[in-house]
């Protein structure tokens, strides 16, 4: 069975989101996302920088949290949420896939360390505002691409499970402007999702 090495409140939450919606069996070893648990020497073990997620599949360990999408989808697919390479779909949904990590969370990570992680004594309101700004910035293709669609790349696919829990911090975060009516509108059409309800709003 798989297990997943999980706190709340992060990226793991995409991972916990992938299987609920795929319906497929876990274990779940549920942590504090505070050091006395990514930091210990058992987490280490699994993660040389005691992060999260970290998937178990037998004797297999994956870590970053795409590659373990990805992971999952092609070993225990169990009904698709990923075009396949012939699919129209199937660009479209590898640029969204992929602009998650590259465009999205850089800035959405230097928000959460200068407004969350740092004493207050060693925040930037510079860089704070930077990476506001360009946050902001880095969602207006999302809110382009999302005019008359359900979801990225239409139907709802894993996609959605990267770039659509990014899209819900930026609006946690303030990020997500009143304009972007289409992102507001994806993010609420994903919270009324079943297994993101149960993933990411309620975790275990």
């Amino acid at each position: 069975m798989l297990k997943l090495h999980f706190a709340p409140n992060c990226r793991a939450g995409r991972v916990l989101w992938l299987l609920e919606e795929l319906g497929l069996e876990y274990e779940l070893n549920r942590m504090d996302f505070h050091p006395k648990d990514l930091k210990s020497d058992e987490h280490r073990a699994r993660h040389p920088l005691g992060r999260v997620p970290v998937l178990d599949d037998g004797d297999i360990q994956i870590w970053e949290s795409g590659a373990i999408i990805d992971y999952i989808l092609e070993r225990h697919r169990n009904g698709g949420l990923k075009p396949s390479a012939d699919d129209e779909r199937f660009p479209k949904y590898l640029q969204w896939f992929h602009y998650c990590e590259g465009m999205v969370m850089p800035p959405m990570n230097t928000i959460v360390v200068h407004t969350i992680l740092l004493p207050p004594e060693r925040r930037d309101e510079t860089v704070l505002g930077q990476a506001q700004r360009l946050l902001t910035n880095t969602l207006k293709p999302i809110e382009e691409n999302l005019e008359g669609k359900d979801y990225l790349v239409g139907d709802f696919t894993a996609a959605d499970t990267m770039l659509g829990h990014a899209c819900f911090m930026s609006n946690n975060l303030g990020c997500v402007s009143e304009e972007m009516t289409n992102i507001k509108s994806y993010i609420q059409r994903l919270m009324d999702r079943p297994a993101f309800k149960k993933a990411v709003i309620e975790p275990q």
